[in-house]
């Protein structure tokens, strides 16, 4: 569901349907969500409140649902949730509500590396970056990859919610989550899209180092400790080859209320 008071609109993509929602007025920002979220399911965490962002940076927020997620459509094909893909999602979404003027890209997961690779197929579009909790990449990307593939087979063989619990079979909360008593979230993913994004994404990673250095634009990069799927050493490593970038790393949960001021200070 929308948040109160929201802009509503859509626009077609080969295969899919993009649902979005605008707040305030001004210069453009867009945000794209996680793997397996939505706008809802992240108006739900509370973590970022978009009206108030839209309000304290005098900025048109714009968030959107990414294909196969949320009340976006999509279809059962794993080359449609590539990184590049997705990517070409979010610059036609840029052509359809943007003025023409680079815009501030914030993205969460999935949308970090979405947001990495639009940057880099269309220079100029976007004249800031806020790239939270970036995923699993180069390195630490294939043993990540098995575990998306592996629960797509046990998805089409048994069924979402088997899926989920054999995948959380053995699995450890992050320790800087164990406080906080958050009850497991369920994907925003229709079960037959399901399996075909997992492998998508099995099949995805973020952009090569070499080509990242080419990204001169300001960056601010926000990670959580103690999450392997969101491991610090993807965050330290973007740090490293965006030369225009800064890295702030919550250590606790407490520390996560500071995010969205940090934002609304980076994007003002």
């Amino acid at each position: 569901m929308p948040i109160k008071g929201a802009r509503m609109g859509q626009i077609s993509r080969p295969g899919a349907v993009l649902t979005y929602e605008e707040h305030g007025d001004g210069p453009l920002a867009v945000y794209a969500h996680g793997m397996l979220g939505s706008r809802a399911s992240d108006a739900r965490t509370g973590l970022l409140n978009w009206p108030s962002v839209a309000e304290r940076t005098a900025r048109r927020v714009v968030a959107y649902d990414a294909r196969g997620h949320g009340e976006s459509t999509g279809r059962a094909e794993p080359a449609d949730y590539l990184f590049p893909a997705l990517a070409d999602d979010l610059l036609a979404l840029l052509d359809e509500v943007g003025d023409g003027a680079p815009a501030a890209g914030v993205g969460a997961s999935m949308g970090t590396a979405t947001l990495l690779h639009a940057a880099l197929k269309a220079p100029g579009r976007f004249d800031r970056l806020v790239l939270t909790i970036p995923p699993t990449a180069w390195e630490t990307r294939p043993a990540k990859a098995e575990e998306y593939r592996r629960l797509a087979d046990v998805i089409e063989q048994h069924g979402v919610a088997e899926g989920l619990a054999k995948a959380a079979e053995g699995a450890e909360i992050p320790e800087i989550f164990r406080d906080l008593n958050v009850p497991p979230t369920l994907p925003d993913v229709a079960e037959d899209l399901l399996p075909s994004l997992l492998r998508g994404a099995a099949r995805g990673d973020l952009p090569a180092p070499a080509d990242l250095a080419a990204l001169t634009l300001p960056v601010l990069i926000l990670a959580w400790d103690t999450d392997p799927a969101h491991p610090v050493s993807t965050a330290e490593r973007l740090r490293e080859l965006l030369p225009g970038s800064t890295l702030h790393v919550s250590r606790q949960a407490t520390d996560l209320v500071s995010w969205q001021p940090r934002i609304v200070e980076f994007l003002s």
